[in-house]
């Protein structure tokens, strides 16, 4: 088994970061359109603001998913890296290996819920294509 250095955790750092920042920001979109959402079906009930609103309640708990197992990564990077330091060079192996597992869930969900929002978006164009059949632009 190859030996494990300190700069091999490392270099996860700044990509898990960047990942993070990423899912953060797709969070606070959702939870803005969210509360958007919220006020207009309050305002006017209908089925389309019913549809959006679960849809963005499960990419909302995809992206929450995304999130922790992105953290959880992180900190088996940071374990992993104190294994290394103390010289238990077996455990900071395996640490980083659940590490990685724990990030490629967190990738994994994140394409799935990329899908998803595609899908949506797709639904939502659909639904305005038709109309524009009807009054074409002059």
């Amino acid at each position: 088994m190859e030996e494990l250095t300190l700069t091999t955790p490392s270099i996860l750092f700044s990509a898990i970061s960047l990942i993070m920042l990423a899912y953060t920001n797709r969070f606070l979109a959702y939870a803005q359109v969210i509360r958007n959402l919220k006020g207009e079906h309050e305002s006017r009930p209908n089925a389309m603001t019913k549809l959006q609103i679960d849809n963005l309640k499960k990419r909302l708990y995809m992206a929450r998913s995304m999130q922790i197992y992105g953290v959880m990564s992180l900190l088996l990077c940071v374990i992993c890296t104190l294994f290394i330091y103390i010289g238990l060079q077996t455990v900071a192996v395996y640490t980083f290996v659940l590490a990685l597992l724990l990030l490629v869930i967190s990738l994994g969900i994140s394409v799935k819920e990329i899908l998803i929002s595609v899908k949506a978006l797709e639904y939502r164009l659909d639904n305005v294509l038709p109309e524009e059949k009807e009054h074409p632009r002059r």
